[in-house]
């Protein structure tokens, strides 16, 4: 359990409003518990974790924030701007957004599945929610050290595909930087190194047993998920870096550009 974690101070974001995508489960859920723990009216996003969302919505109701549940498909358009149709008929606008869902890994899926959902749907969100970000909002993208260094840093093979999805990701985001600022939209990317307990390294340790020790092994530790939660939550609400990128655990694996 995570809940006795409480990165922010409480009452810090009463009155704003925070989305998080695919926040039924996982990292996207401690975030939005923490958001909501700090005040925030929250919006939990999933594409087919309703029952799961729906008890995390009632969990938060009871911390007296307002909590809206939106399933939605990011690789659909359609689905995308009914969400922010949404949202906006709820709050009127948003303050932060997290760019949490990600995938690739999934058995089933064709091949340019990783890229449409990494990359082209995460635009697609940005763009679609932007008209509802307001001067001081903030963005956050969250990757992992090895989507964000796999131009210089080889990963398992299992994962390479989605990690070059995940960085076109973070690259055709941070295009956008600029057109953000002049709105006064802060922009930060998360980059985490394995975090014990996701999918992913459940998926990744399926297909490569061994994986997550010996990660684990080379790194001395790995944050968990609602360690690694309680920073991209920080994310949000901290000054955006230079670099607007902030680095979750050990990266001395990996090599900058």
């Amino acid at each position: 359990m995570t809940e006795h974690l409480t990165p922010l101070p409480a009452g810090s974001l009463s009155g704003r409003t925070a989305l998080v995508t695919g926040s039924s489960r996982g990292i996207g859920a401690d975030t939005v518990r923490y958001f909501a723990q700090a005040g925030a009216n929250v919006v939990i996003n999933f594409r087919n974790k309703a029952p799961r969302a729906e008890k995390l919505a009632s969990e938060l109701r009871g911390l007296g924030v307002d909590v809206l549940v939106v399933g939605a498909d990011l690789t659909d358009p359609e689905s995308v701007q009914a969400m922010f149709s949404e949202v906006e008929r709820t709050f009127g606008s948003l303050d932060v957004l997290v760019l949490n869902a990600s995938g690739g890994m999934e058995s089933g899926m064709g091949e340019e599945y990783a890229l449409q959902l990494n990359r082209d749907a995460q635009v697609s969100v940005l763009q679609t929610a932007v008209p509802l970000l307001g001067a001081g909002s903030r963005v956050v993208f969250v990757t992992s050290h090895q989507a964000h260094f796999i131009r210089t840093t080889p990963t398992m093979p299992e994962y390479e595909p989605v990690a070059r999805s995940k960085r076109a990701g973070e690259d055709a985001l941070r295009e956008l930087i600029p057109s953000l600022e002049e709105q006064g939209i802060g922009f930060v990317v998360v980059s985490g190194d394995m975090i014990e307990g996701t999918i992913t390294a459940t998926l990744l340790e399926r297909a490569n047993p061994g994986a997550i020790a010996s990660r684990r092994e080379e790194a001395g530790r790995l944050y968990n998920v609602g360690e690694f939660a309680a920073e991209v939550a920080r994310a949000a609400v901290d000054d955006v870096p230079a670099d607007n990128t902030r680095l979750v655990g050990d990266t001395g694996s990996f090599a900058g550009e």
